[in-house]
C-alpha cells in the first residue's frame, strides 16, 4: 500500500526540518519550498504543530519544537573546571 500525496508530502518536511535542524521558514516560504497551494500548506503544519514535531514562533516562522533544546542525551563530560590563577607577587 503506497502512501497519499498527502502523507509523502508530511514526511518530506518532517525529512527537511530533520536534516537542517535550525531551519526556519514562514508559511510563504513552505508554499514556495514545497511547491503546495495554501489550504495545503496550511493542513500540513496544523498537523506538523499539532503532532508537537513543529512550532510556530511569534516572529511567523516555523521551527523544529525541539529548537534550541538538545533532542538527544549527549555523552556526559569531565567536570572542566579552570583552576584559579593565583596573581603573581
Amino acid at each position: 500500500m503506497s502512501a497519499s500525496p498527502a502523507e509523502r508530502l508530511f514526511e518530506r518536511i518532517r525529512a527537511e526540518y530533520l536534516e537542517m535542524p535550525g531551519l526556519r521558514l514562514t508559511f510563504q516560504q513552505m508554499q514556495r519550498l514545497f511547491g503546495i497551494e495554501r489550504t495545503v500548506c496550511q493542513t500540513l503544519l496544523d498537523s506538523l504543530v499539532d503532532a508537537r514535531f513543529l512550532c510556530a514562533k511569534l516572529d511567523g516562522h516555523y521551527a523544529l519544537s525541539t529548537d534550541g533544546e538538545i533532542p538527544y542525551p549527549r555523552a556526559a563530560k569531565e567536570d572542566l573546571k579552570v583552576e584559579e590563577q593565583k596573581p603573581a607577587a
